[in-house]
């Protein structure tokens, strides 16, 4: 479980292709960064929840299989491109931002970004089946961000920058066409999913399915 607060801002270092799949090595300039880390542990990187296999000071290893690939913007990632790391949440911290799972549920793109007296707005269309779950004043993760949606329409929504979120994060290099991880409210999704079990009568037992 993450908050979507973006810790530090690490680099691609190796990419190495293994069929539709990669493992990708991961460097960071802080070496106490991962002081404490293990193998085994899971980290979000660009808001993806990744296990990881390989340990050194300064850089850890992970593995992407077919389904992680199909579903996020890993693909796109080239050699020395920037990403959001955010290790898992402990127990005894503040939860900043909101509970994020690090499951990306589609690639949304970049429409429009403008600034906006000190901030900017930026436009996101999403994979359209994924708007009912996007409520204005909400919760949303953008490339492992936790942001609040500032309005939404038919087919995008908006969430507005401060400065301090664009110079923490890769949110700086985002323009029209970026590619995004999305995750949605994980809440949304639970809510959802009874409406329709209780609509389809699904409270059976096991037997009468």
């Amino acid at each position: 479980m993450f908050t979507g607060l973006i810790e530090r801002v690490g680099h691609i270092a190796e990419i190495t292709p293994n069929g539709a799949a990669r493992r990708l090595v991961i460097g960071v300039e802080d070496e106490v960064y991962l002081s404490d880390a293990v193998i085994g542990e899971s980290i979000s990187v660009n808001g993806i929840c990744l296990t990881v296999v390989d340990l050194q000071p300064r850089r850890f290893a992970v593995d992407a299989v077919e389904e992680t690939m199909r579903r996020t913007t890993l693909g796109n990632l080239q050699s020395d491109a920037p990403v959001n790391l955010e290790r898992a949440l402990l127990a005894s911290a503040r939860l900043g931002g909101h509970m994020v799972q690090g499951h990306v549920d589609g690639v949304g793109t970049v429409t429009g970004v403008r600034p906006e007296g000190e901030g900017w707005w930026v436009t996101i269309e999403p994979p359209f089946d994924l708007m009912r779950y996007v409520a204005e004043k909400g919760a949303i993760c953008l490339d492992g961000i936790s942001l609040t949606v500032s309005n939404v329409a038919y087919k995008k929504f908006s969430v507005a920058l401060i400065p301090h979120t664009r110079a923490a994060t890769t949110a700086a290099t985002w323009e029209v066409g970026t590619p995004l991880n999305l995750e949605t409210d994980v809440l949304a999704k639970y809510v959802e999913r009874l409406i329709q079990w209780s609509a389809a009568g699904g409270w059976a037992t096991a037997e009468q399915i």
